[in-house]
């Protein structure tokens, strides 16, 4: 069974550099990740998504070698290729991976302009190896299906540079005041 973290930061690049981390801890086999994707709220009171797989692209190039195949098989490999690639395109966009995007677009509405909010969903993870690479890079933590104490010791390491809170970097408020959103924990 999978978790569901999401931590907002006060920017598209903190939010990145904590999913690079998180994919680099991946690498080492501490993590098992299932999807991580970025959502970004724009001054124009959009949000954007940043998923860490393009489904429409996968789609096209799966779609292109199968169209391409079977064209092949009836002497027209171009007309093929060109049909399956925009047909798995096509299938691509209707496909959604990992963590629904209408659930991230509902959740990120309320986020402050310039804020980004990463979703991890997290397969494995070795916590206490993976708390201790993340320790004090700051973040709020807006969502978790995590147990009590194990949210606690999430945001403890976020907090905590080895016994002091960042300077830097404070985390930003998700919700604006007097919007009567969710409360943060979930």
């Amino acid at each position: 069974m999978s978790d569901l973290v999401v931590i907002v930061y006060p920017t598209e690049a903190r939010a990145e550099e904590m999913r690079q981390k998180l994919i680099g801890l991946q690498k080492e086999y501490l993590i098992e990740i299932g999807d991580a994707a970025i959502a970004v709220m724009h001054e124009d009171g959009k949000v954007k998504l940043n998923q860490l797989l393009n489904t429409t692209a996968m789609g096209a190039v799966s779609g292109s070698f199968w169209g391409l195949l079977i064209g092949a098989i009836f002497l027209m490999p171009i007309f093929g290729a060109a049909i399956g690639a925009a047909s798995g395109a096509l299938g691509g966009a209707l496909t959604d991976y990992g963590v629904d995007d209408k659930f991230m677009k509902e959740l990120s509405s309320s986020l402050r302009p310039g804020n980004a909010a990463l979703f991890v969903l997290v397969k494995k993870v070795t916590g206490d190896k993976v708390l201790e690479a993340i320790r004090g890079t700051g973040g709020t933590v807006l969502k978790t299906s995590l147990d009590h104490t194990q949210e606690q010791k999430l945001r403890d390491a976020l907090a905590d540079a080895h016994g002091a809170a960042p300077a830097t970097d404070t985390p930003p408020e998700p919700y604006p005041q007097g919007t009567g959103a969710p409360s943060p924990v979930g």
